[in-house]
């Protein structure tokens, strides 16, 4: 069963300015949630906070009951993996050494990586369409095959939950469709930073909109994006178009058009 993740009373400071305020919010098992919101809404402090490359200043982050905080690092890998938003390589790696290293939280120190590290790794490539990628370096790649390699990488640490801090920023459109379709494939629990509405409509089962450090929404995409709630959270206009599938799309107005 896939991992359930619980937010309790999380807040984060920065000295004296409050980033993200008494955020309380269950992510269930098995679903893609989105964590939709403006530049400095604190969604990516909270993601942060949730793959533990911040602290919380009051309140925890639970894994099925139990507290991050009560975990070692290698314990919550096992547990968590994450594709961050900037993957650099300091040293040219080949593609398969990348996806290795998503097996270091099953190892001890001085262990090698085996057969079935090596299948494992093999596997995951394949999930993400890069089998035969192997030995390419991973710094001649494009941004969205590196992305999918990263995203392999996370596959090989086999856990049950996966944070997906804006996966697909900086991608062009054939690539954002690529990362979320493979991920929409996952029997996972996702919690994903998302900037396009759209894609977040499309693949999320459930989205949290953060403005100023506080959750203001929480819904699934039909119930929550409205006209109306887009315009308070982004202070845009657009045209929401149901289909009769319910799915929906969403246009922006510009100015420009309403004037026209």
């Amino acid at each position: 069963m896939a991992e359930r993740i619980e937010i309790k009373s999380l807040s984060k400071n920065y000295k004296s300015h409050k980033v993200i305020k008494n955020m309380n919010v269950t992510f269930p098992g098995g679903k893609i949630i989105g964590i939709l919101g403006p530049n400095g809404s604190g969604k990516s402090t909270f993601l942060k906070c949730v793959y533990r490359v911040q602290k919380p200043t009051e309140g925890g982050i639970f894994l099925n009951g139990k507290s991050l905080d009560e975990m070692s690092y290698r314990e919550s890998a096992l547990q968590l993996a994450v594709v961050a938003q900037h993957n650099f390589c300091s040293f040219d790696f080949d593609v398969l050494q990348v996806v290795l290293m998503g097996r270091s939280p099953h190892k001890k120190i001085l262990d090698r990586d085996n057969a079935e590290d090596y299948a494992i790794a093999r596997h995951a490539l394949e999930t993400v369409g890069l089998a035969g990628f192997e030995k390419r370096s991973f710094s001649t790649l494009s941004g969205g095959e590196q992305q999918r390699v990263i995203l392999a990488r996370a596959l090989t640490q086999q856990t049950e939950c996966m944070v997906l801090d804006e996966p697909t920023n900086h991608l062009d459109i054939k690539y954002q469709l690529q990362i979320m379709d493979i991920v929409k494939g996952l029997d996972l629990t996702v919690v994903a930073a998302v900037h396009d509405l759209n894609i977040a409509a499309m693949y999320c089962d459930r989205l949290i909109a953060v403005k100023d450090g506080m959750i203001v929404g929480c819904a699934a995409p039909e119930q929550l994006l409205t006209e109306k709630f887009i315009y308070e959270l982004y202070g845009v206009r657009t045209k929401v178009n149901t289909s009769e599938n319910g799915r929906i799309n969403i246009i922006y107005l510009p100015q420009h058009w309403r004037k026209e």
